[in-house]
């Protein structure tokens, strides 16, 4: 049996959908795109999906998830120490990213423009507000605010895949000098995260 064949329609639009949501944005696609993309004709998309709206939602569940899904276990596991959670999610996050260069930038922007279903569909903040790593970073710096932590992992992790279209336009690096930084920078983050960590807590 074929790879083609063995996909179901609901995973080709699925497919498709997510190629040209993330091609064109919310707002630039029409159904008919998703459904040329995907080789069918549109009265069997909508029987599938019955509005745009709810195949976007959809596509970006699964994208939330394929951006977050393999990182939360690792921040949430209660056996692993607070250095193993940095090691192990630094590597990751950027093999996610590596492999996905263009998801993070579509995430964070169609989420300001349309986050409905997000939050029911993958509850972030029931997982993460009173997880391990949470309460790790608490007893090893206390009196801070653990979040300073996570935002600037994801700031260190997330923001040179979001910098990149602006790395190339600028010619500041071509695509084989990117993929070098972007390994360079895997096993950088760790050892500034530690740093962070173990340094002293300012002082409002």
């Amino acid at each position: 049996m074929s790879t083609e064949n063995s996909i179901s329609t609901e995973e080709k639009i699925l497919m498709a959908a997510s190629k040209v949501f993330t091609q064109k944005g919310y707002a630039g696609t029409k159904t008919r795109d998703i459904a040329e993309e995907a080789g069918i004709n549109l009265a069997l998309l909508n029987y599938y999906f019955r509005s745009k709206e709810k195949l976007f939602q959809k596509v970006m569940l699964l994208k939330f998830r394929e951006l977050f899904s393999e990182i939360l276990p690792i921040l949430t596991d209660e056996k692993t120490s607070l250095d193993d959670k940095i090691d192990k999610a630094s590597d990751v996050y950027f093999k996610i990213l590596s492999n996905n260069p263009t998801l993070p930038l579509f995430v964070i922007s169609e989420i300001q423009k349309n986050s409905a279903g997000i939050h029911d569909g993958f509850p972030m903040e029931k997982v993460l507000k009173d997880s391990a790593i949470i309460r790790q970073i608490s007893v090893q710096k206390p009196g801070s605010n653990p979040f300073h932590f996570l935002f600037n992992f994801l700031g260190m992790t997330v923001f040179p895949f979001v910098a990149k279209p602006l790395f190339m336009s600028f010619e500041l690096m071509d695509e084989p000098a990117f993929r070098k930084f972007v390994e360079e920078r895997r096993k950088l983050v760790p050892q500034w995260m530690k740093i962070l960590l173990n340094s002293p807590t300012p002082t409002s």
